[in-house]
């Protein structure tokens, strides 16, 4: 009996852009309500970012704070206090700060960077948001929204309604540029 369970089944990565913190937490708390785990997240921020909003003595305070302490520690080099989203991506275990590009990555998307060589650094970054799903016009606003300040998260969700879950609320939570 052939496996029912193919790649055209798996929904498309959902993806959105946060400008503050608030809104990256309360979707970032949409996915653990769903029951998805911090290796299940991707992140993407200026170290600038980070700093902003995600140092101090609350940093660590909820969920996606101390994944993004934990992913920002990898890189050390940095120096000060971590964030929530850096330790986010730092709980993951897979976490790369790409200090020529200033931004911090943390989840399966951090993994292939690695894998990759971070010294890519943002063309690596680009390149593999891409080779993710995301077609290269997203990737732009993307781009751009990240060298504003925002937080990029993504998620590859495990059933189509969870996508849909995941778009409507993500919008909902001032998420930008969601798609899936």
């Amino acid at each position: 009996m052939a496996d029912t369970m193919t790649t055209s089944n798996n929904p498309p990565m959902v993806t959105g852009l946060f400008r503050d913190r608030e809104s990256a937490e309360r979707a970032y708390s949409t996915l653990s309500e769903r029951g998805y785990s911090q290796d299940d997240v991707n992140l993407v921020m200026s170290d600038e970012t980070r700093k902003k909003h995600f140092s101090g003595s609350d940093a660590q305070n909820t969920e996606l704070g101390s994944k993004a302490a934990e992913g920002a520690g990898v890189g050390s080099a940095i120096g000060g206090t971590l964030g929530a989203i850096a330790a986010a991506v730092a709980a993951v275990g897979t976490s790369v700060v790409l200090p020529g590009a200033g931004l911090v990555v943390a989840g399966p998307l951090a993994a292939a960077l690695a894998g990759g060589g971070a010294g890519a650094a943002t063309g690596g970054l680009l390149g593999a948001l891409i080779g993710s799903g995301i077609p290269e016009e997203r990737v732009k606003h993307y781009e751009t929204g990240i060298n504003e300040g925002g937080i990029l998260m993504g998620v590859r969700p495990r059933s189509n309604d969870d996508a849909e879950h995941f778009e409507r609320t993500w919008k909902e939570h001032r998420g930008e540029h969601v798609y899936r």
